[in-house]
């Protein structure tokens, strides 16, 4: 945060007395105040009063004599701003951002643009909270960094509806009842905005036949006329509502997908490789009567999945989607965008020919990369991959890194706040990103949670959700102030700051197993490697065997070696380079034991919320035996693949021992889990690779895979059996 230095305020004041604690306040908004303005008081006014105040809201274009009052408006369009501070209107307040200035008597909050207001109020609220008073004497600015900052959730499915194709899944009661009630969507919206994001999407593969009718196309619905009318509701009230709190909703969808009944109506099939006439304007109009329907929203476009070739990506851009949501807007007379959001999946080389297009007939795009893949693996991005992010940028300069379905991290949860600023501070730096897409820890689940017990995701994951919003609004803070921060927000929670420490570092130590582990030893970034389920052997000697697709978990990570790599050199001493398996190996014993003792110190001081304490308590004891069954197996790879240049039965045998070990901390993982997680991955489909194939909803449990491991050892114990028998021959 800035703070303004001098005087540069006139304000208009009259003589009253100093405001406390249950005496009156004014907030005051201008009678044509935008809705976001309006429910920025209406927050205020909330707050005051839990804190002791009689607080009220008037909307009036004249200063009140009553004192003390607070004015929120934006500076743009206010008439009480303009009445009281001149000079302000010299002020070059960014979009979002506020100016806070003023006493106990008189204080302005005056936003760039309405949701600055709202932002400039959110902020006032937090240093009555913290001084527990008015402030006596405040100027302050502020404005994020990051130009769109939102979670998303899936309303998809991870099974493959009868006749409607991959991706499409309509929008009915029946497949995502979370999406009818409002009041989680007012407690998740109302998380969104104290967290200063802007932005929710919706992630769907054709949402167009749940939400919109056309004329020309009345068969393209695909919900009865009674689920199309809830629907209509529920999402005008989602999008007004996330209106008021400065939140764009921004629909996904992929191209170019049919609904079946239409479809099956003109015999074409619901995906579709190449435009044509009847595709390009069956979608137009869909977007268009989505973009006139709704207020503020947006869309984020995947022009892969079955559109194929630049050429037609181009084309379905410029001549489809970019119309469509122009028609939408001259209907309703809109001046201002709404954002297209460009996904970079399946663009690779020809993103600048297709975005550079878009740009020459619209100026609000923006493109969306992967920051690792779908899974978290490091804070410090290099190669290819850290390449294709700032090519991205380079063409629109808005671009925003995703942080894609959390594999890897899945099912534990995850606050490690400090690895959390640096992945920002390198979307930003390294990437040249100024936008975040956040994915739920459990995509799939949304809004549950893989806990036994009964916790909604937004609940259980609030520090996931509160970090990565901190840092995309200022990721430029001091670790040790951010430190005090995150102790006090879980001093709140907890009951004490003595707790909250040990829990702060708790998370910050287990945070780095599991990017570790994926980063040396992983088959994939990719969701189809379930990790904290394990890998077998030869997955760990023969890593290429199961390598899922061309981009490989290393090639964004740190310089360093895999597991053969390093054996090699070993053998044939040469010098090794960057991150070891072995350091590896070190430093997930060391950060998951440290988080074991953190937690545990934490214990003795847990005043409140005890049951979630124990949640996070058993989480890190899990973590812990994840990284020690990865230790003693992968040492047991390293091994083997020695044993391959040694000849040496010792080694077959050591390594034999380590399997052993490994099984030994994977049946302690499987009697943590036992009654507290219903399941390890939220993707439960045959697709899911590592480390098993299986039917759909198979291998979801670590007790599931408990039998393959104990075959495998068995196995390897009949190998190392007959390689020492082959060689006393020899």
């Amino acid at each position: 945060m800035r703070r303004g230095r001098g005087v540069w305020i006139i304000l208009i004041l009259a003589v009253a007395m100093t405001a406390k604690a249950a005496e009156k306040v004014i907030i005051a908004i201008d009678k044509n105040a935008h809705a976001r303005v309006q429910f920025a008081g209406e927050k205020l006014s909330a707050f005051l009063r839990g804190a002791g105040y009689h607080a009220s809201v008037i909307q009036t274009n004249e200063l009140p004599k009553t004192r003390p009052v607070i004015i929120i408006g934006n500076i743009q369009k206010s008439d009480l701003i303009h009445s009281i501070a001149i000079d302000l209107l010299a002020r070059d307040i960014a979009k979002e951002g506020f100016i806070l200035v003023g006493n106990e008597e008189l204080t302005v909050v005056a936003g760039g643009d309405d949701s600055g207001a709202l932002y400039g109020s959110l902020e006032l609220s937090g240093l009555i909270e913290k001084n527990g008073k008015l402030p006596e004497q405040i100027e302050l600015s502020d404005k994020p960094r990051f130009t769109l900052r939102g979670p998303c959730i899936g309303m998809q499915k991870t099974y493959v509806l009868p006749n409607k194709g991959i991706y499409n899944y309509p929008y009915t009661p029946e497949l995502f009842g979370f999406f009818y009630d409002k009041k989680q969507w007012i407690e998740f919206l109302d998380l969104l905005v104290e967290n200063r994001m802007n932005t929710l999407y919706l992630w769907n593969g054709h949402p167009f036949s749940s939400l919109v009718k056309l004329k020309d196309y009345p068969e393209a619905v695909e919900v009865s006329e009674n689920v199309f009318q809830m629907n209509r509701e529920i999402f005008r009230f989602l999008t007004t509502e996330a209106d008021k709190r400065g939140i764009w909703i921004i629909q996904m969808f992929y191209n170019i997908h049919f609904p079946e009944t239409l479809a099956r109506k003109y015999g074409v099939e619901t995906h579709q490789s190449e435009p044509t006439d009847l595709s390009a304007d069956y979608t137009r109009k869909s977007i268009a009567e989505f973009v006139r329907s709704y207020p503020h929203v947006g869309l984020l476009v995947c022009l892969g999945e079955a559109l194929s070739g630049a050429e037609n990506k181009k084309d379905w851009l410029t001549n489809v989607i970019i119309p469509g949501v122009q028609d939408g807007m001259d209907v309703l007379g809109l001046t201002e965008e709404p954002p297209i959001i460009i996904r970079e999946h399946t663009m690779d080389k020809d993103a600048r020919e297709i975005v550079g297009a878009g740009l020459e007939k619209y100026k609000n795009l923006y493109t969306m990369m992967k920051y690792n893949g779908e899974s978290l693996t490091t804070c410090r991005p290099r190669g290819p991959w850290a390449e294709i992010h700032r090519e991205l940028s380079s063409i629109t300069s808005q671009h925003i890194t995703n942080i894609h379905i959390m594999a890897n991290l899945e099912p534990f949860r995850y606050g490690a706040t400090r690895f959390i600023q640096k992945c920002v501070k390198a979307a930003e730096t390294i990437h040249h990103a100024n936008g975040l897409h956040l994915y739920p820890l459990a995509y799939w689940a949304w809004p549950d949670c893989p806990d036994k017990a009964p916790i909604r995701q937004y609940d259980r994951d609030w520090i996931w959700f509160e970090a990565w919003a901190r840092y995309a609004w200022n990721p430029d803070r001091e670790v040790q102030d951010e430190d005090k921060y995150w102790i006090s927000r879980l001093a709140q929670i907890y009951g004490s700051e003595e707790a909250a420490t040990h829990i702060l570092e708790t998370y910050n130590h287990s945070g780095l197993c599991a990017p570790m582990i994926l980063r040396r030893f992983g088959i994939t970034n990719g969701n189809r490697q379930t990790l904290s389920l394990g890998m077998t052997l030869d997955q760990l000697v023969n890593p290429e065997k199961y390598r899922l697709w061309p981009r490989l978990v290393d090639s964004d990570c740190p310089e360093g070696e895999r597991l053969r790599e390093y054996v090699e050199k070993e053998w044939k001493g040469q010098e090794h380079v960057g991150e070891t398996p072995i350091e590896v190996i070190e430093q997930i014993l060391r950060h998951s034991q440290a988080a074991v003792t953190e937690i545990n110190l934490a214990c003795g001081d847990v005043r409140m919320n005890r049951g979630e304490f124990e949640r996070i308590r058993n989480d890190m004891l899990c973590i812990r035996a994840m990284s020690e069954y990865y230790a003693a197996k992968a040492r047991a790879a390293m091994l083997v693949v020695r044993y391959e240049f040694s000849k040496d039965t010792a080694d077959m045998e050591k390594a034999l021992a380590f399997m052993e070990e490994s099984l030994s901390h994977y049946r302690t993982l499987i009697d943590l889990t036992t009654e507290t997680y219903d399941f390890a991955n939220s993707l439960q489909m045959g697709i899911r690779k590592i480390p098993f194939t299986g039917s759909d909803g198979q291998y979801k449990h670590w007790a599931e895979c408990l039998g393959a491991y104990e075959k495998e050892l068995k196995d390897f114990r009949q190998k190392v059996k007959n390689v020492i028998s082959e060689e006393s021959k020899n």
